[in-house]
């Protein structure tokens, strides 16, 4: 995944990532320098480029490193927008653009901590729990895409957009999910519940952007046993960055 760097100013432009994180997994196509990150042992660069949280992704810009997957997205839609795509991941209205931006943070805060805990939790108990959790929060998705894409391919429209790209960074682990639970996220079943999410997401993996940066379910599993072995009771943030 090493990409030549290139930006308006000629500043060497470098990805932290990893490379089945969902965070990472959304960033816009640009071309960078993209350099895996062992998340058992922290790079010091990863550490001194982000301080902070001491996690991924950091992009890294002319020297100076941009934190956070959310702020990474716009900083990166606001510099390249015209050069490469022409239009704005974000929409162009602010009460969409604002509903975007809602929605985004919604699936980060509620559906992301769910799917995780299904995954870590320690009693069946709890992973039903966590089960119902996930499905309220992509039923409520279900219906914010009938109301975002006014009949159209994505959340955005006719094309990818921000939120299209925060949603559709979490389909690598609700394969894991299936693969490894049984559990399944989006169905695509006769009587689905999430029938418009369901052709989203066939839609979304055979984009270009898809293709290129999401792993097969199989590397996921792998990871996520690794971290189960070495990282007992690991939280959503050392889980996937």
């Amino acid at each position: 995944m090493e990409k030549e760097p290139k930006g308006d100013d000629g500043g060497d432009l470098k990805l932290l990532g990893l490379t089945v994180s969902p965070f990472v997994i959304r960033m816009k196509a640009v071309s960078y320098r993209y350099i895996e990150q062992d998340l058992f042992i922290k790079s010091d660069l990863l550490v001194t480029s982000n301080p902070v949280h001491k996690k991924v992704p950091v992009l890294i810009h002319g020297g100076r490193p941009v934190c956070e997957s959310s702020a990474i997205m716009e900083y990166v839609d606001e510099v390249w927008a015209a050069s490469t795509t022409g239009a704005s991941i974000l929409p162009a209205d602010p009460y969409e653009r604002a509903t975007a931006r809602f929605w985004a943070a919604y699936a980060d805060s509620k559906l992301l901590p769910a799917w995780v805990g299904i995954m870590w939790a320690a009693t069946e108990e709890e992973r039903t729990e966590k089960v119902d959790e996930t499905l309220a929060a992509i039923g409520r998705l279900e219906e914010a895409f009938g109301e975002c894409s006014n009949g159209k391919a994505f959340f955005a429209g006719d094309s990818v957009g921000y939120l299209d790209l925060v949603l559709g960074s979490q389909l690598l682990w609700f394969g894991v999910l299936r693969k490894m639970f049984g559990v399944v996220v989006i169905d695509d079943d006769a009587g689905s519940k999430t029938p418009l999410l369901a052709s989203w997401a066939k839609q979304f993996v055979e984009t270009d952007m898809a293709k290129e940066v999401v792993p097969d379910v199989d590397t996921a599993v792998e990871y996520l046993k690794k971290l189960q072995a070495h990282r007992p009771g690991s939280t959503v943030t050392q889980l996937l960055s």
